[in-house]
């Protein structure tokens, strides 16, 4: 941040207590107005609140009562841009000013070009406690709150962030707002960046920002799980073309070329990889074990593979892909109106040995359903049910189960994810995705908190609930037998 420099003293004044005593004054003000008001049915509130902020703002506008001003220079340029503010006003917002025009009331200000682009918006926040930003312009608005310690219009813009992540922009924007939450120690605006990365990977891939990832974050993404992407194949289409254009260190390339989860391939693929690809080429040495360890995966059956390997690892562990042979997508239109079913199939594993194996599942939605507690019980007395079910007391449930059992099920559970898609800013992005738990047909808080009754929720998209179910065998490490 630029450094602040202050020039013509003034006399002292005590501004810290007098923007006390008129907060003060203020909310006694208030608290008298509603004494006064009781219970009186005639009694109404005049409010001219609009009326005051326009006041406010011609004060800025028109410099009228100015008693300090504020010269901000930037770098790039020989001029500064001036404003004749007042005191007290600042100083009610920011402890920053409160300090600067303690002994002065003229004070330089030094911001580089990007936060000096917006500093008229903010000296119009700190007098009208409100702001209109736009994308670009998130991050410079945050370093001049947090710069001058106004703390309000700091989590605002945070706020705004985080709502507008899913926000079109013609570079993109969430990678670098991830960057600049790792850089202030902003945690919870962090995770709401490297949640949606995760689950809208696939856009993110084939967007202009994904040359912008930096290494960390790269490999925060290669380590989860809960990525949501077509295939493996596409993850690692997209490494090589960041490791193509970044050209990192040797040891780094090594570290993300070994986070690609190489089983999960195809094997006819992982020999057009060897052959074609010139990073794999460049470092095959790097994961030639990894290589052949995925060729041995496909060679044999996961039951005898798990005799001789440890298969509880994340390199056996599919993530969220979306290709056909993973799960199926669900569109349930008017979900308020009553229940729905749907069959589809999934492949029995990743490995080339179960290419031909296919299981079915169904899937139950209700989008009312009660649990045992809420539903009625009826007694021979005459009043007959004692406790009455309320529609609204029911909640959205989805299960999914498996159509058959069969022996090729040994050493293996499947983890079942549902993601929902919703239209964010014109576009269809994943919101949620609920996670079932592996000895669970059905995920406990599925939806808990939407409204389908509302044709307007978030959740729907023209009415209509838009679901893609994940099926992801998981294995399991058997009796190891001696080499």
């Amino acid at each position: 941040m630029g450094r602040l420099t202050g020039a013509r003293p003034v006399a002292a004044h005590r501004w810290g207590s007098t923007a006390t005593a008129f907060l003060l004054l203020l909310l006694t003000v208030q608290a008298a107005q509603r004494a006064e008001l009781g219970g009186d049915a005639t009694a109404a509130t005049i409010n001219h609140s609009l009326t005051l902020l326009q006041r406010l703002q011609e004060l800025l506008q028109n410099g009228n009562g100015s008693d300090s001003v504020l010269r901000v220079r930037t770098a790039a340029s020989d001029e500064a841009k001036v404003f004749h503010t007042h005191q007290l006003l600042l100083s009610l917002q920011s402890e920053v000013f409160e300090g600067l025009l303690r002994n002065q009331s003229v004070v330089t200000l030094h911001e580089p070009p990007e936060t000096a682009a917006l500093f008229e918006k903010f000296i119009r926040y700190l007098y009208c406690g409100g702001v209109s930003i736009l994308l670009h312009q998130a991050i410079p608005m945050h370093q001049l709150a947090s710069k001058y310690r106004v703390w309000g219009l700091q989590r605002g813009v945070a706020d705004y962030m985080r709502s507008h992540l899913a926000s079109e922009s013609s570079q993109g924007h969430v990678v670098g707002w991830y960057h600049y939450a790792v850089r202030v120690g902003d945690a919870a605006l962090q995770e709401s960046c490297l949640q949606f990365l995760a689950w809208n990977l696939s856009a993110v891939l084939s967007s202009a920002e994904w040359a912008s990832v930096s290494v960390e974050l790269l490999l925060l993404l290669l380590e989860r799980s809960d990525l949501v992407l077509h295939s493996e194949l596409e993850l690692y289409t997209a490494v090589e073309s960041w490791l193509s254009r970044r050209q990192p260190e040797e040891a780094v390339a090594e570290r993300v070329l070994r986070a690609i989860r190489y089983p999960m391939i195809a094997p006819s693929q992982l020999f057009r990889l060897q052959a074609q690809s010139a990073v794999l080429a460049r470092h095959h040495g790097a994961v030639r074990d990894l290589l052949f360890q995925a060729f041995q995966f496909h060679a044999a059956s996961p039951l005898h593979f798990a005799k001789y390997f440890d298969v509880n690892c994340s390199m056996f562990l599919p993530r969220n892909y979306l290709a056909p042979s993973w799960g199926s997508q669900w569109v349930i239109n008017n979900p308020a109106r009553d229940d729905r079913s749907t069959s589809f199939q999934t492949q029995l594993g990743p490995s080339s040995h179960d290419a031909g194996k296919r299981l079915t599942w169904n899937a139950l939605f209700s989008p009312r359903w009660l649990p045992v507690s809420l539903r009625p019980v009826y007694s021979d007395s005459v009043s007959g049910a004692v406790q009455a079910a309320r529609i609204e007391d029911g909640r959205p449930r989805l299960v999914v189960t498996p159509a058959m059992s069969s022996p090729d099920f040994a050493g293996v559970s499947f983890q079942k994810t549902v993601l929902v898609g919703v239209r964010q800013q014109g576009r269809v992005l994943v919101k949620h995705a609920y996670s079932f738990h592996q000895s669970s047909d059905e995920a406990a808080d599925f939806l808990a908190h939407a409204d389908l009754q509302k044709r307007t929720s978030e959740y729907l998209i023209d009415n209509s609930l838009h679901l893609h179910i994940i099926v992801k065998p998981v294995y399991h490490s058997l009796i190891k037998a001696k080499k």
